[in-house]
């Protein structure tokens, strides 16, 4: 006799975006006798959303549900589902849901499309810093052409120092991209990386991009005490990249000590991770102060708390805060990339080997 045919895999997505039938019929193809229900949900849906309009039934026969975040109230409607595929990075939002607390359902995330266009985001928010483009952009609309006195000298990135916290994709290329601009690049890790097989990026990988076998960081630091933190932040860092996913312990990781550590370079900080990372209020005082007294000499914020940020917040109008509303991650490409991880995952499936991108319920990522 053969060999037994594997059973066949029923999808739904449930996503808002319409479908790609291209990468839809791909997924088909290269996996013989898959099913896929789509359905279209609006944007505003966030994790934990009841779905709207969706029959039991299509979740009675799902296999494999590829979302943003929403679920059925009913978590026995997905008794089939060996396997739930999050269309985003973060999974922060989704763990006071039943499908987190209820069930042992693998979950996989789509860490790793983010990469090049939110690394391209950082290093922008760090070049027009220190280009002064905010200033050179107000100039233009009044038609002044300014004086080099009144710009002043810009000190290049070359031989300054990033700190990367939480090397992982995003920290990787964005610290790929900096070493390349003559940058040297720590890293800090929630967990000790001692070993090679430690250091390796075992989740998805943009071709081409990336730090696959963590070899960039001139030295590696870990912890989530105080001590290990403070002893990161201390290593002499011009820019922090903030790239760690938000968790009990990360809540509320940076404040008023840690950016007084930080001010002793005047360091730059961006993050593009969680807003409750940062105690907003100790970020505006550090930036505010002068330098000379230990100030910060800026942030990049494309996360804040909360969102959407208030109209009446006074992050707006801080001189040397930019900020952005989430969109550092937004890419014509972000699709397929987040579909290239199921389709490796199926083919995992198929073949029995692990998942790729796993969530763990422990940690909260």
């Amino acid at each position: 006799m053969g060999d037994a045919t594997p059973p066949k895999e029923h999808i739904l997505i449930l996503l808002p975006l319409p479908p790609n039938q291209e990468l839809l019929n791909g997924i088909k193809k290269k996996h013989p006798g898959v099913t896929i229900t789509y359905h279209v949900l609006e944007f505003k849906v966030e994790f934990g959303g009841e779905p709207h309009k969706i029959p039991d039934e299509d979740f009675l026969e799902t296999t494999i549900l590829v979302t943003l975040g929403v679920f059925p109230s009913n978590v026995k409607l997905l008794k089939n589902v060996k396997l739930i595929h999050l269309f985003s990075a973060g999974a922060d939002k989704l763990a006071d849901t039943p499908v987190w607390e209820e069930t042992t359902i693998p979950i996989t995330n789509s860490s790793g499309v983010h990469g090049p266009q939110i690394s391209e985001w950082v290093i922008l928010q760090m070049l027009a810093n220190n280009h002064k483009q905010k200033l050179l952009l107000e100039w233009q609309k009044k038609h002044y052409w300014g004086k080099h006195a009144e710009v002043g000298w810009v000190r290049d990135y070359v031989g300054q120092r990033l700190g990367v916290l939480g090397y992982g994709a995003i920290g990787r290329q964005t610290a790929r991209v900096s070493k390349a601009l003559g940058m040297d690049v720590i890293a800090y890790t929630a967990s000790p990386r001692k070993t090679p097989e430690s250091k390796r990026d075992n989740g998805y990988i943009v071709p081409g991009t990336g730090d696959e076998e963590g070899l960039i960081p001139s030295a590696w630091y870990s912890g989530l005490d105080k001590a290990s933190l403070h002893n990161f932040l201390g290593q002499d860092i011009d820019v922090l990249l903030i790239a760690v996913p938000l968790t009990p312990q990360t809540q509320h990781f940076l404040g008023k000590e840690e950016f007084e550590i930080l001010g002793k370079k005047n360091a730059f900080i961006v993050n593009i991770a969680r807003g409750p990372i940062i105690k907003t209020e100790d970020l505006i005082a550090a930036v505010k102060k002068p330098a000379k007294e230990g100030g910060l000499r800026g942030a990049a914020l494309d996360v804040t708390e909360p969102e959407p940020l208030p109209e009446d917040s006074e992050l707006w109008d801080v001189e040397n805060i930019a900020v952005t509303p989430h969109v550092s991650g937004m890419g014509d490409t972000y699709a397929d990339r987040a579909f290239a991880i199921l389709d490796i995952n199926l083919t995992n499936l198929e073949q029995g080997k692990p998942l790729i991108n796993v969530v763990s319920r422990k940690k909260g990522y």
